[in-house]
């Protein structure tokens, strides 16, 4: 558990055809051969947009996906190193439950966000964008909106709020993130990220780990977001480490199949000879590198949470998640808070029908929207 929540502190729909249930178990042991390839943003999103925000540095450029037209916004916010893809799976999910718009954004530095700072990722800068985004999405008159945030996601949702960038905010859904937790695995996180490996073959490989380590335990998900972790690169096929650096701790027997099948494919693909470069593919951040951010995210969030003077809900993958302050606060009834077992840190990718059952109802009891006629509760 404790190695779950260091992955992305700083980190269903029905089945599709020839998908898997939300949640389900893999055996990863000798039979049929699992399905890792890609699914599409299109599959969850009704589309995809680029939203300039003007700045003193120039141009940022924020990636968002969206469904819906009326009701209220859920703005979803991804935790460190993910993508607004990790949301996907979700929002198919809670459009076919409640009435309301989705708006799943990338933020900086992180999928395809491009800004001209992207070094800079302090809580006051990352909650001014998420202001700004939403003036340039709805001008000086945006709808109600309900922001939501998973892991370092919800810290940033946190400040936000208590920032007020978001004048007409419903309430607030910060999604297993807790202070006291988060302040007590930034000393070994470090040391998780170095255990990571540093390049995979292919997307199809990314997704395998993420599945197999254990970082995303809902395979559908893991399909449609791994591609907003990491990112192409091109590298000569006779760099050191990079075959070892793959699969480590996730070898089955198809391995040297499918490595012989996608060696061959490339070489075929190959219309330089001379030129033998191989795809590969690396993390699209370092998040080694946001360390001296990681303390302003979490320190005196639960307070900040608290005080938030809007309806609150806390989803976790564990009671033991709670410190004082929340326990306290629960306890005088500050806030709602749900636990979902069976889950790993990356909650709304792990189980996204429970994760939208819990915040429909939240939603529906405290008269922001309504059930979609037809939907049984």
């Amino acid at each position: 558990m404790e190695k779950q929540l260091h992955l992305n502190l700083l980190a269903s729909r029905p089945p599709m055809a020839g998908g898997f249930q939300s949640g389900s178990k893999m055996k990863m042991g000798p039979g049929r051969k699992k399905d890792f390839s890609p699914l599409p943003w299109s599959q969850y999103f009704e589309t995809m947009e680029d939203i300039v925000v003007e700045n003193e540095n120039g141009k940022d450029i924020f990636r968002i996906y969206c469904s819906g037209s009326h009701g209220p916004v859920l703005l979803l916010l991804h935790g460190g190193g993910h993508s607004a893809l990790s949301w996907a799976v979700f929002t198919a999910i809670i459009y076919s439950r409640i009435n309301c718009r989705v708006v799943a954004m990338d933020l900086r530095a992180h999928g395809d966000t491009k800004v001209k700072n992207p070094e800079d990722l302090s809580a006051d800068t990352m909650a001014k964008d998420i202001g700004k985004v939403v003036e340039a999405l709805y001008g000086d008159n945006p709808p109600p909106i309900m922001l939501i945030g998973h892991s370092m996601g919800g810290a940033i949702a946190v400040h936000t709020a208590t920032a007020n960038h978001i004048p007409s905010l419903l309430g607030l859904c910060v999604i297993d993130v807790v202070e006291g937790t988060a302040m007590d695995a930034l000393n070994s996180m470090q040391n998780f990220l170095r255990s990571r490996p540093k390049t995979f073959r292919s997307l199809e490989n990314a997704i395998e780990w993420s599945v197999k380590s254990g970082q995303i335990r809902n395979i559908e998900s893991a399909r449609v977001s791994m591609g907003g972790q990491v990112k192409k690169c091109e590298e000569s096929s006779s760099s050191s480490g990079v075959s070892n650096s793959i699969g480590e701790g996730i070898i089955e027997e198809e391995e040297d199949e499918e490595a012989e099948e996608e060696s061959s494919k490339k070489r075929a693909k190959e219309d330089d000879q001379e030129t033998k470069k191989e795809s590969i593919f690396t993390w699209r951040v370092e998040l080694s590198k946001t360390e001296k951010y990681w303390e302003g995210w979490f320190k005196g969030l639960s307070a900040l949470f608290l005080t938030t003077p809007v309806p609150k809900l806390l989803l976790l993958a564990g009671v033991d998640r709670l410190d004082k302050d929340l326990t306290i606060g629960q306890m005088q009834g500050k806030f709602q808070m749900q636990v979902l077992p069976q889950c790993g840190h990356a909650v709304h990718e792990d189980a996204p029908e429970k994760v939208a059952d819990a915040l429909a109802t939240f939603m529906v009891r405290h008269k922001f929207t309504e059930f979609k006629e037809g939907y049984l509760c």
